[in-house]
């Protein structure tokens, strides 16, 4: 894991994505399409230095899935100075992360 993807918990989550455009990698160990993801979301990590990135364990972190609702994982968070702006459910390619990451960055 690339040092972009600083992992979040329930306890820091509201911190970690207050400011500018976040995205935040809701994932599991023994989810196969969570794997998918992940590799898409550090490259995009390497690439967009305006978006800061993290990861979140959905097994260790059950208030933060509770209070957006996340029923299902890979969920992708995103969020614009601490605000829910987009929810991307399932595995994505990267380019369609890109694009909807790409409606938020000024």
């Amino acid at each position: 894991m690339f040092d972009m993807l600083k992992e979040t918990t329930d306890q820091t989550f509201e911190q970690d994505t207050a400011e500018g455009v976040t995205l935040t990698d809701v994932w599991a160990t023994w989810c196969g399409p969570c794997r998918m993801q992940t590799p898409v979301i550090e490259e995009l990590a390497e690439e967009m230095n305006d978006v800061k990135f993290s990861k979140m364990d959905a097994d260790k972190n059950p208030e933060t899935l509770s209070k957006f609702g996340i029923m299902s994982i890979p969920t992708l968070l995103v969020k614009k100075d601490g605000k829910v702006v987009d929810t991307i459910v399932g595995y994505h390619p990267k380019a369609q992360v890109k694009k909807v990451l790409d409606q938020y960055v000024d």
